[in-house]
């Protein structure tokens, strides 16, 4: 009975198992098409979400353009000119086009506008220097690139220079935008990376050298000296001319050093804690005064110049005074390369009085610089004989005769107390007189050199010869009183 009675059961599981299986994999799908629809939906909202992202993007950038080319000007209200809603979106801006500066093989006279030298060679034209192309054979050292030394690189790189070899251990910093030559993106460049990144775009004719060194340290001061000389040799120099604008004496004392050691002539310059002075200072080992020759007050007075400098305390600094120390520092330089005009030994500058002192500074034979007193020796006929020379100058200088004695203008110069003929001084005064004035005007005075007795007796004051100083005396001393 048990096994008849469990049979129809097995049969009917067997029949709906089946079923069963399809709804299975129905439900399967299903699920397998929900998510897929969800999948594409997400990827759609992304897409959308993006869009939506992009066009408020543009619409922030139309915005802005439209802030930029609002008029800037106030109303007779008061309130800035409104930009109107419904204007349309101006053009784009026309792309910069960025002009390089090509090199160029050999300096030119002909005046044209792509021509960088020409204004540069008129000086030659004019009879001021005799051959300007020779500056291409030069080469200066610049050490401290800093108010003054960055200001003199540029002024030698546009004028053409040959090789400039630029020094300073420092970076730029946003302090550094009060002066003349850095941008704020050079920040966090070398003082001597970014000027050759300013400089090569202005002349890349010119030969840049940058060494980004502290020269008063014992090694930075040999591979000083290594780089201003051939091959590296140490013994000489390669270099034209070294200009100082550096601001500490312990540098200036360096270079001082090494320009005594290789008989370099050098330039010195500073600009004065307060920015409202400064100097330029030309100076030949064994000619001239070295810096050690006359040290600074400060120094001589015994004062250690590292205690000067106080935390939070900075000195003051005036793009201007910096500027006019730069400007002269190299007109003195070009004088020297190109020898045209003087080269002044010295030039000071006060702007508080407008005061530009010059003066020659002779070496002290007293120098506690061994090597300058050896020089001194080395050279003392050589300053004999420029000292004839200066006093043979001023002597020809005096006994100038008239500027325009002989000329193509005819004009001549006269002596205001020449000689006259005899008797003819009162007519001539009284012709003089009655020229330089309009008809119907005549001097209240006569001139001093036309008064006669006449006028003399009517404008003589009588006077009593009996009275004694003593009488006088008391007279104006009773007028006092009163």
């Amino acid at each position: 009975m048990m096994e008849g009675g469990s049979a129809p059961v097995k049969e009917q599981e067997d029949a709906t198992h089946p079923m069963k299986a399809f709804a299975s994999e129905l439900s399967k799908l299903q699920n397998q098409v929900q998510a897929l629809q969800s999948t594409k939906l997400q990827e759609q909202v992304l897409k959308l979400r993006d869009s939506v992202k992009a066009i408020n993007e543009r619409v922030q950038a139309a915005a802005e353009d439209l802030r930029k080319d609002a008029p800037v000007g106030m109303g007779s209200g008061g309130s800035s000119a409104a930009v109107p809603t419904s204007a349309a979106p101006r053009a784009a801006n026309p792309p910069v086009v960025v002009v390089k500066r090509e090199k160029i093989a050999k300096m030119s006279a002909e005046v044209k506008d792509d021509n960088p030298y020409s204004r540069l060679m008129a000086l030659q034209r004019m009879g001021i220097v005799k051959d300007y192309e020779k500056i291409r054979e030069k080469t200066v050292a610049v050490v401290g690139i800093g108010g003054v030394g960055s200001v003199a690189c540029e002024m030698l790189t546009r004028c053409g220079i040959g090789g400039l070899l630029m020094y300073d251990y420092d970076k730029v910093e946003l302090a550094n935008m009060n002066r003349l030559f850095f941008r704020p993106e050079h920040s966090g460049m070398t003082k001597t990376d970014a000027a050759v990144k300013t400089l090569m775009e202005i002349n890349p004719d010119v030969n840049f050298e940058s060494y980004h060194m502290n020269i008063t340290t014992v090694d930075g001061y040999d591979k000083f000296v290594e780089s201003i000389t051939k091959d590296g040799d140490g013994k000489t120099s390669r270099v034209d001319l070294v200009l100082s604008c550096v601001d500490n004496y312990e540098a200036r004392m360096t270079i001082n050093q090494a320009c005594l050691e290789l008989e370099q002539n050098w330039m010195e310059s500073g600009v004065s804690e307060d920015a409202v002075s400064g100097h330029i200072q030309v100076i030949e080992p064994g000619v001239t005064a070295c810096f050690e020759c006359v040290p600074p007050l400060v120094v001589a007075s015994g004062i250690d110049e590292k205690t000067l400098k106080r935390e939070g305390v900075c000195a003051a600094s005036l793009p201007t005074t910096m500027g006019m120390v730069a400007g002269f520092l190299v007109q003195n330089t070009l004088k020297y390369l190109l020898n045209f005009g003087q080269v002044s030994p010295y030039l000071g500058y006060n702007a508080m009085k407008d005061y530009f002192p010059t003066m020659d500074i002779q070496p002290n034979p007293g120098c506690s610089n061994a090597r300058c007193c050896k020089l001194q020796v080395k050279y003392e006929e050589k300053r004999k004989q420029r000292k004839l020379d200066k006093e043979k100058g001023e002597a020809v200088e005096e006994d100038m005769g008239p500027l325009h004695e002989d000329n193509e203008w005819s004009i001549s110069v006269v002596e205001d107390d020449g000689p006259q003929q005899e008797g003819a001084g009162e007519e001539q005064g009284a012709a003089t007189s009655e020229a330089n004035l309009a008809d119907g005007i005549e001097f209240s005075m006569p001139k001093a050199d036309v008064i006669d007795e006449k006028t003399l007796e009517e404008n003589a004051v009588e006077t009593n010869d009996d009275e004694d100083v003593d009488e006088l005396r008391a007279q104006l001393e009773a007028l006092n009183a009163k």
